[in-house]
């Protein structure tokens, strides 16, 4: 278990050395609430700064207070308009290089554009892109939390902390679910399988993974490299040559390797954004004699319809952090309920403005959490 005790973290959060700024770089009124929390908890005031969106839709931002020789840390939260939110963040962070601040560290709890970080047919590494765009306005360290693929931060060519939310979750399993010692960790696919082996061998709970559900559809979509080449092109080939094919998948039945009968299924991810595969586990956990189930990720993006399907189907409670502002979300539906995670992030803050070592936030994280 690598819990982060709230009690020692709690003594000595508001010791912080002279020349911190904190800025909010979100326009939107909403999303500002965690960095509230974390400003409470280093026991400072928020930056002076206006962000704004002009007549003319262009992004404003307008630094209110001196940064110069100082530790600027920018905190964005991720809004429905991802692409505003990202020029919010990046025009901030050209706008303290130019006055001459000495460190400028973007707190991006959800990092936008992470699931495009692998190359699909003729698509793009979003995710590279982006990374390059933070470096080039002049980011000089990224802290963000369970990077939807942990590669992701090579892309970047300055110090990344990929912080953990599991502490948080397991404590709320432990507290919250009171009979949790006859659940089981449930992978909704053989992809979320390392993720729920952490949790389950933490709580010391077995583990069962959902196989044989629908694959992606971006990942199958047909494009033009498997069309036939044009005339032209076909004598080029030699006739001798005989390029083997790769033998397309056929999905099995769906079936449950694990024994859910009669237990508390908590399904792990670290996203919930298209909610249809968690329905879709959920109705399979239920046949299959699982009298509780359980949903639990880090970011709850939650987006379209979310709210409404997760209100109708056979999940009892959706748990995410407040890495993404979901408080429209949770009116639509009573069974989301939020882990506060300002706590672990005020603390990265705070260690990487003393020059103190962030080893205490990694204890007991293997290669493969």
């Amino acid at each position: 278990m690598f819990c982060v005790p709230s009690t020692e973290i709690g003594a000595i959060m508001n010791i912080t050395k002279g020349g911190l700024v904190l800025f909010s770089a979100n326009s939107n009124s909403s999303c500002m609430e965690l960095s509230k929390k974390i400003a409470e908890r280093l026991g400072v005031e928020m930056g002076k700064v206006q962000v704004y969106q002009a007549p003319n839709r262009e992004t404003r931002v307008q630094i209110q207070e001196s940064v110069r020789g100082k530790d600027v840390f920018i905190i964005q939260t991720v809004s429905k308009d991802v692409n505003t939110t990202i020029m919010e963040l990046l025009i901030m962070v050209y706008a303290c290089k130019t006055s001459c601040a000495k460190s400028i560290i973007g707190v991006i709890p959800y990092f936008p554009y992470s699931k495009q970080c692998k190359m699909r047919k003729r698509g793009s590494i979003v995710s590279k892109l982006l990374a390059s765009m933070m470096c080039k306005a002049g980011l000089t360290h990224l802290i963000t939390m369970d990077l939807h693929q942990k590669e992701i931060q090579g892309f970047f060519n300055i110090p990344v902390d990929n912080l953990r939310a599991s502490p948080f979750l397991l404590q709320y399993i432990q507290e919250e679910i009171p009979d949790y010692r006859n659940a089981v960790i449930v992978a909704k696919s053989p992809a979320s399988a390392k993720r729920a082996q952490s949790f389950a061998e933490r709580l010391r709970l077995g583990i069962a993974v959902i196989h044989g559900e629908a694959q992606d559809a971006e990942s199958d979509m047909v494009d033009g490299r498997h069309s036939p080449p044009t005339a032209k092109y076909v004598a080029a080939i030699h006739p001798s040559l005989e390029i083997p094919m790769l033998i397309p998948k056929e999905k099995p039945p769906i079936t449950v390797v694990g024994d859910v009968g009669g237990r508390i299924a908590i399904i792990v991810d670290d996203i919930i954004d298209d909610v249809d595969s968690f329905l879709a586990a959920a109705e399979t956990l239920k046949e299959r004699g699982a009298y509780k189930i359980f949903v639990m990720a880090t970011h709850g993006l939650l987006s379209s319809d979310a709210p409404r399907l997760i209100e109708e189907s056979a999940i009892d409670e959706v748990v995410v952090t407040n890495t993404i502002p979901h408080e429209i979300q949770k009116l639509q539906c009573p069974k989301i309920k939020t882990v506060d995670i300002s706590m672990i992030l005020s603390e990265a803050i705070r260690r990487i403005h003393n020059g103190e070592s962030m080893s205490y936030l990694f204890r007991n994280i293997g290669v493969d959490d």
